[in-house]
């Protein structure tokens, strides 16, 4: 049986934080070379011989008295044992990476449930050799950087997870903004895990986050990441989504048009905020005038359906006043409905004219205030005033209903 003269380890890479060496067959002769920032750790049946720090040394009695208690060897004798030797990296690695599995979160800006991954990097050094080898190695012969985060994945996902959330709650902060905070949130987690580490002869030397995102790896991830990239677009851009929205149902429509050019164009105008016209086209046709003396027809209830808010881009029923998701008041387009800002002078969908005039009874065009007549089809649209008290008149009112006087009196 030989015996090994002399032991020594070079590691290959840093991210190594202990190794077993391959012989087992020592003597008294043996010579354990430790390097710089190194330390051995030598067992024999499970129990702890001895450590060692950088320098040369000989495994002999006077260095080991536990060869004396344990093994029967005389003091000053040269004789043979077997031993398992560790060598422990005691350098400061930086670089382990870590990553946490997706996670929930209610977005104060956006009001919605979006899932979150965070991820970044921390750094480990050994300072208690036998307590880490003890708790950690076990019957492995060697243990890196991987192996131990993969060891303590469960834990570190776990207290991440609960330190993020908790901070974010607790300081409100939406995902657009927590990159501001990625430094502070580091130091507060880094503290949760002090302790932690300490535990298993480790001191924590650095630990840090290095982003907190939507995670694209899911299907709700991915269609949350279009949906802010679109809105930031719109918002560079200088349109609305009611716009955006107006655009691509004319676009799709157009695609559909056997006929070409003139619908599309029509469409389009009406859809961005032209004239009106071509959203004209597809509302259905007004209900013809009640002539004299006839009883008009009960008007129909309201149809219910659903709009979008021009806040939050939310949709309600447009028999609500208020936006049950951000209470912005209900605001509609009086020809198609659409809610609008409180300072749209036009609507985003159809062109309307918001703020005063009226529409057309009979092609439902937008008319401007004061106009007697449609400026679209000549029509008239019962914006006459009485000529004696100047009380606005209904169309077709025979008499003022202030003071009495015929219409068509001077």
């Amino acid at each position: 049986m030989a015996f090994i003269d002399s032991i020594f380890w070079s590691p290959q890479s840093n991210d190594i934080f202990a190794s077993k060496h391959r012989e087992e067959n020592l003597s008294t002769y043996t010579q354990l070379v430790v390097a710089e920032s190194q330390e051995a750790v030598l067992f024999s049946k499970g129990r702890m011989m001895g450590k060692f720090g950088p320098g040369k040394h000989t495994l002999n009695t006077e260095n080991l008295p536990f060869l004396r208690n344990f093994f029967g060897i005389p003091f000053g004798a040269n004789n043979p044992f077997r031993a398992e030797v560790w060598f422990v990296n005691k350098t400061m690695p930086l670089n382990i990476d870590w990553k946490t599995g997706s996670m929930r979160y209610h977005d104060p800006d956006y009001q919605e449930m979006v899932p979150i991954v965070s991820m970044g990097r921390y750094g480990l050094k050994v300072v208690d050799a036998e307590r880490f080898l003890v708790k950690l190695v076990g019957v492995l012969t060697e243990f890196t950087a991987t192996q131990l985060t993969n060891h303590y994945q469960g834990a570190l996902e776990s207290k991440t997870k609960s330190v993020v959330l908790s901070y974010m709650q607790t300081n409100r902060i939406g995902i657009k903004q927590i990159s501001g905070h990625l430094e502070e949130l580091s130091g507060f987690l880094k503290q949760s895990m002090v302790e932690f580490w300490e535990d298993y002869g480790f001191s924590l030397i650095g630990f840090y986050i290095t982003s907190i995102d939507v995670d694209s790896e899911t299907e709700e991830g991915r269609r949350i990441l279009e949906a802010m990239s679109k809105r930031s677009a719109q918002s560079i851009a200088g349109y609305t989504w009611q716009q955006d929205k107006a655009l691509s149902v004319a676009e799709e429509a157009l695609s559909h048009d056997g006929t070409g050019g003139l619908l599309g164009a029509l469409l389009l105008t009406g859809g961005v905020g032209g004239s009106g016209m071509g959203m004209a086209m597809m509302q259905p046709p007004a209900p013809p005038a009640t002539a004299p003396g006839q009883t008009a027809p009960a008007a129909p209830a309201p149809i219910r359906k659903e709009v979008f808010c021009s806040r939050c881009a939310k949709k309600f029923p447009s028999t609500a006043k208020f936006c049950p998701h951000c209470g912005d008041p209900y605001l509609p387009c009086p020809k198609c409905g659409t809610d609008n800002d409180e300072k749209a002078k036009r609507c985003v969908t159809c062109g309307t004219q918001l703020g005063g005039g009226s529409l057309c009874p009979k092609c439902q065009a937008s008319v401007p205030p004061g106009a007697e007549f449609c400026t679209s089809c000549g029509g008239p649209v019962g914006n006459s005033t009485c000529k004696r008290c100047g009380q606005q008149l209904e169309m077709l009112a025979k008499f003022c209903p202030a003071c009495g006087n015929r219409v068509g009196n001077s």
